[in-house]
């Protein structure tokens, strides 16, 4: 640079700097909280979720911080920079101004608009943003494989924001009522729901598997500190690639002692009804698939006892009727080993599956066999070695007690309220057959 330029450049940014000092302090904000400072000169770090030009002098910015969306006003110099010239939606921002109420007629994010007196590109966006690698018209694949951008669009990220407020809502449920959390292990050695969604893997030498339920070890607290929840995930190496199916899953479950059948179904109406505020007031019904004229595809005659519904004609059922359903007393030879056989049919389990519209089961719950002679019959007519259900068995050795218990899939309660067509609408990074990235 010549030394003219050099002395010309120092005049100005000293002169620059010498306005800078005039202004007001600026007050560090979240969007969120920017209502209270109208009038007064703020500084807000923000994301451009828009950009319009108008002319050379103006510039429009809608940005977001994830608290909330401001819309800026750039003007005259403040648009004639490099930086102004070269900015692209998605580029990260730092924003000075005052906020001033938007004018009559005039709307913006909150009724106000940061009015800019200076401004820097903290890192830039590509030409284009995000609409020149995904847009909301490209096919799933993509959409899926860019999730990471696809999060930034706003209907996605007031999903994920819906499922923080309503994972609370769980946690508020169950303080509520006097349930106490707990953090069991997802490494285990020992099944649940059977071995054929087992993810198997090498645990330094041993064979061990991915959680499928978290119940087992739910259970061995009850002793000590009665009604338990937790919310963790579990996993399912389901080769079925359906709209309510994921391989990995918000899992809310909870065990509960010295209960019922009938209170084990009082539970969860409430738990469900408590969460949606009572919103739902009290829709449950007890149906059977006859009621319904449900059948066989394949054989075209109604399901028999001990046979497995499917998917499909359960959902048609659920959507036939499309009002919450509890489905009672499965077969004794589809459940698993721990459940509960009805004490007026022992072909049958204390067991029940409630069913959404347009989703199907969200919650599945049973009674838990209590008597150890009965356990390990059971042990045995699944196939299942005892051995490493040493501390599962020992729960009805040292004092056992009737209980119950139920495993809510978060994801798919989530698709049920949002009225989603797909679970993987309501996942921040869904995971199933195919599908490991990003």
């Amino acid at each position: 640079m010549h030394t003219d330029a050099k002395k010309c450049f120092k005049k100005l940014a000293k002169s620059l700097f010498r306005k800078t000092l005039v202004l007001e302090r600026a007050q560090e904000l979240k969007i969120r909280d920017c209502s209270g400072y109208r009038d007064k000169r703020i500084k807000v770090y923000g994301w451009i979720h828009n950009l319009r030009r108008q002319g050379k002098n103006i510039m429009f910015l809608v940005i977001r911080d994830g608290t909330g969306f401001l819309q800026c006003v750039l003007s005259d110099k403040l648009c004639q920079t490099v930086d102004a010239i070269q900015l692209q939606t998605e580029a990260t921002v730092l924003v000075y101004g005052v906020l001033t109420k938007v004018p009559e007629g005039q709307h913006a994010p909150g009724g106000h608009e940061l009015i800019c007196d200076y401004w820097e590109v903290v890192g830039h966006s590509p030409s284009g943003g995000i609409e020149s690698v995904v847009t909301e018209k490209s096919d799933v694949d993509l959409q899926l494989r860019q999730k990471h951008l696809v999060i930034r669009w706003e209907e996605h990220s007031k999903i994920l924001k819906l499922r923080s407020a309503i994972t609370f809502c769980f946690r508020q449920y169950y303080f509520d009522q006097g349930y106490v959390e707990v953090t069991p292990p997802t490494l285990v050695k020992t099944q649940c729901e059977g071995g054929s969604t087992l993810f198997s893997f090498d645990y330094f030498g041993e064979q061990a598997y991915l959680t499928q339920s978290s119940q087992l070890y739910l259970e061995t607290v009850l002793p000590s500190i009665g009604d338990v929840f937790c919310m963790a995930q579990s996993y399912r190496a389901e080769k079925a690639k359906t709209r309510r199916h994921l391989s990995e899953f918000t899992h809310v479950e909870a065990e509960c002692p010295f209960i019922t059948f009938d209170g084990l179904l009082e539970r969860l109406e409430d738990l469900v009804c408590g969460v949606c505020e009572r919103a739902l007031a009290s829709p449950f019904k007890d149906i059977g698939l006859k009621d319904h004229d449900i059948k066989n595809e394949e054989t075209g005659q109604y399901y028999e006892f001990g046979e497995d519904i499917p998917e499909a004609p359960e959902r048609k059922m659920t959507d036939a009727i499309n009002e919450p359903i509890f489905l009672c007393k499965f077969p004794a030879g589809i459940k698993a080993f721990y459940m509960l056989k009805s004490s007026d049919d022992e072909r049958l389990t204390d067991s029940v599956d409630l069913l959404m519209p347009n989703v199907g089961e969200i919650i599945g719950a049973s009674m838990r066999e209590y008597r150890l002679d009965v356990l390990m019959e059971g042990y045995k007519r699944e196939g299942i070695d005892p051995t490493p259900y040493y501390w599962y068995t020992d729960q009805r050795k040292f004092g056992t007690s009737k209980s119950g218990g139920y495993g809510l899939g978060l994801e798919r309660f989530l698709t049920w309220m949002l009225n989603k067509p797909h679970i993987r609408d309501v996942c921040l990074y869904p995971r199933f057959r195919e599908r490991i990235d990003p």
